[in-house]
């Protein structure tokens, strides 16, 4: 799709703001009723999903042109997509994630990125990743001494992908491995990619580098199809969201699970034991990668028209990501199945989840931004008294781990796979 594609949607949004807010009906307090980390931080509306929409037509029309301030505006998006599902609470002929999209796209088309963007997409070309300074030589580092086996050469029940967060962070890497060291007493034959294994680049499109993203989505795409591998498992938010969703766009057609699915199934089949217990009461954060943008891919082909000139639709009927079939339940089925652990809910959870502050690339780019919204998120952490903020994505724990609530105070962050790791 092009901008002008969704200029109809531009003209009927009705500017009702469900775009800044959770539904109401979800609303437990003022303080945390806000879903828009960018609305809420610059507080303005341009910020939101509906000013971008009027952002987007004033630019097509030419009453404006892509200044420091307007390029600010639209790279700034989280693409965390709590607008989108909280506008189609009540329309359904929106699609506000999509447009943000579409509109850093144009704005990469046209030259207007950030001096931190260049360096980050530089690196994914050269090295294989989006995470600047870091060598493709150095990828697989975490793996040393695992004795994982190489999908393209040998057959495996599945293959495993780290991701880059994984991969490259030393304060990340045991995760990993404590992955590997679960599967294996589980009896389960996994294996990578072993030098085929590059970044996913979701983050890429998220930022509107999509020419990039394809480059590198096509490449792993074939690489998975020679391995001839049935399923590929995920500890990373960002890449399930984007095997699951965006590769399927592309073709993709192997089972896609995030670690907390197969280790959930691993469990109620009996083959993994949580026995030892772990005497903690936490609260669980839903990565938005994972949760609302967690849900799968459906192909679609039809076009819109109206009924009595009036109502919009779509024929046939369009498929409607609303995020209520994201990954929830798996998590705190775990999280419950470990003795001595608690779980206590934050306000905002599940579909209506705050983002961490690292979404569209904004960890790198706008840091203040990114670090008020992490902030934000441990101040509703803190206030249900939780003792530690647990969470399922490296990028949302290594955002966690560097905030502080609003009195100043921090909260011990924990990846799900620590959790069960203790437990076995």
């Amino acid at each position: 799709m092009s901008l002008q594609d969704f200029r109809a949607m531009m003209e009927r949004c009705s500017n009702c703001s469900y775009c800044k807010w959770i539904p109401f009906d979800k609303m437990k307090s003022q303080r945390f009723a806000e879903n828009c980390p960018s609305s809420s931080y610059y507080n303005f509306n341009t910020y939101s999903a509906r000013g971008r929409f009027q952002l987007a037509q004033t630019l097509m029309d030419g009453r404006c042109d892509y200044s420091d301030t307007v390029t600010e505006v639209i790279h700034s998006c989280m693409a965390c997509g709590l607008c989108d599902v909280s506008c189609k609470v009540c329309r359904y002929n929106l699609e506000p994630l999509e447009h943000n999209i579409e509109l850093k796209v144009s704005a990469v088309e046209k030259g207007k990125i950030l001096p931190e963007q260049k360096v980050i997409i530089d690196n994914l070309k050269k090295q294989m990743t989006m995470l600047p300074g870091k060598t493709k030589v150095k990828r697989l580092d975490w793996m040393k001494d695992l004795d994982l086996k190489d999908i393209l050469k040998d057959k495996c029940d599945i293959a495993f992908f780290p991701g880059c967060k994984y991969s490259y962070d030393e304060n990340l890497q045991n995760v990993c491995r404590s992955v590997i060291d679960i599967f294996k007493k589980a009896g389960v034959i996994v294996g990578t990619l072993g030098k085929s294994d590059n970044c996913c680049a979701g983050r890429a499109l998220q930022m509107g580098f999509r020419e990039e993203y394809t480059k590198a989505a096509t490449a792993n795409i074939k690489a998975l199809e020679k391995s001839g591998v049935k399923t590929l498992v995920t500890p990373c938010s960002d890449c399930y969201h984007t095997f699951k969703r965006q590769y399927a766009k592309l073709g993709l057609k192997i089972q896609v699970l995030h670690t907390v699915e197969y280790l959930n199934t691993l469990i109620k089949e009996g083959k993994l034991k949580l026995t030892k217990e772990v005497p903690l009461t936490v609260t669980y954060h839903d990565p938005c990668h994972l949760g609302r943008l967690g849900e799968e891919y459906i192909p679609w082909e039809g076009k819109e028209k109206k009924i009595l000139n009036q109502v919009h639709t779509w024929e046939p009927r369009r498929p409607r990501y609303n995020g209520a079939y994201g990954i929830y339940d798996a998590p705190r089925e775990i999280i419950q199945s470990i003795p001595g652990v608690k779980l206590v809910e934050m306000e905002r959870i599940r579909e209506y989840s705050w983002c961490c502050g690292a979404g569209g690339g904004c960890s790198e780019t706008y840091h203040e931004f990114a670090s008020w919204t992490a902030n934000e998120r441990v101040t509703e952490a803190n206030s249900t008294g939780a003792d530690a903020l647990v969470t399922a994505c490296p990028w949302c724990e290594s955002s966690f781990s560097n905030a502080v609530d609003e009195n100043g105070k921090k909260i011990k962050v924990m990846d799900i796979i620590e959790l069960v790791q203790q437990a076995i």
